[in-house]
């Protein structure tokens, strides 16, 4: 584990905080959705830019390298021209799964609220901006 910068608060001494943890590894803006997308399985870096158009190359890079070196990330490097890297979730990235999903229910529930940043995806992982805010929509009108 990295050293802390999360800045989530202190727990008291000599106690763990289970949730500044998960925070610490799962935290931030942008690898909450990147594990979602692993969900559905391996991904490609630029398969990340398209998901997530307002990621910069160098933030990508970062919080890919530090759920790497979290060990909730696998980077797979393919010997061929042109090169080829898949970054796919570990058995123990998998262990997030259901607080992903649950994430992703809350956001479900009350995204609406805010503008996203990325692409929703539906249960195959191919929904558009646009039907994301018409879902949206007919959530509210209900």
């Amino acid at each position: 584990m990295r050293d802390r910068k999360s800045g989530y608060g202190e727990c008291p001494e000599g106690e763990g905080c289970p949730v500044e943890f998960t925070l610490d590894v799962i935290g931030g803006k942008w690898k909450g959705m990147l594990l979602y997308h692993m969900i559905e399985g391996p991904k490609r870096f630029n398969e990340f830019r398209r998901i997530c158009p307002t990621i910069t190359q160098r933030m990508l890079t970062l919080q890919l390298r530090e759920l790497e070196k979290d060990g909730i990330v696998h980077r797979e490097v393919y010997q061929q021209v042109p090169p080829k890297v898949e970054y796919s979730l570990t058995e123990f990235g998998r262990t997030l799964e259901p607080i992903v999903q649950s994430m992703r229910a809350w956001g479900e529930k009350y995204g609406g609220r805010q503008a996203g940043t990325c692409e929703a995806a539906g249960s195959n992982g191919t929904m558009e901006k646009g039907q994301a805010v018409e879902a949206e929509a007919a959530e509210a009108a209900k």
